[in-house]
């Protein structure tokens, strides 16, 4: 039971700080999961995260119920899903309450513009961590220049850029890999 409450613990908080989308969570999943419980490495979560975005459904909860899954079944799952759900729904209640009379105010606007620079900061971060740990040959290279310009000039769904380079990973990178054996 205490490994479930650390779980929804470490997702509450997830939820509570993941403004701007599925990018601001990857810090707070590397620093909890990789670096203080070690309950995981970088690649896991990555990938967890990779997955996350191939799948139905909101990243951060996709991501808690992996995790959470991976750590403790499907108890682990489900407490770790409404982990990261019960902030937003706290927060989303405040909103429709009280926030809805004070969205004309020039300072609210200019704290949600002081929010937005900050999660452009964590998002810029987390992508050069990401590249580092990601980008390790040339067949990530290439991908991950495919990946970009199909993204920026093309309006194809990322979900088919993360599976084209999924397949193009699978095929090549098995190519490499015996070629690799053959010369051995």
């Amino acid at each position: 039971m205490k490994t479930l409450l650390e779980l929804y613990w470490i997702f509450f908080k997830v939820g509570l700080f993941t403004f701007g989308g599925g990018y601001t969570m990857l810090p707070i999943l590397q620093k909890e999961f990789v670096e203080k419980k070690k309950w995981l490495d970088t690649e896991n979560i990555i990938d967890y995260y990779t997955l996350s975005q191939c799948t139905p459904g909101i990243i951060a909860v996709n991501v808690s119920t992996y995790i959470g899954f991976k750590k403790k079944s499907y108890l682990g799952g489900i407490f770790s899903a409404l982990g990261v759900i019960t902030p937003s729904i706290i927060i989303i209640s405040i909103i429709a309450t009280i926030l809805t009379n004070f969205l004309h105010i020039e300072a609210v606007g200019h704290a949600f513009a002081g929010i937005r620079v900050a999660v452009a900061a964590l998002v810029i971060v987390t992508i050069l961590d990401m590249y580092k740990k990601s980008v390790i040959d040339w067949l990530c290279i290439i991908l991950y220049i495919a990946s970009f310009i199909l993204s920026v000039l093309t309006s194809i769904s990322p979900v088919f850029i993360v599976l084209g380079s999924a397949i193009t990973g699978l095929v090549l990178g098995t190519r490499m890999q015996e070629r690799k054996e053959r010369k051995k």
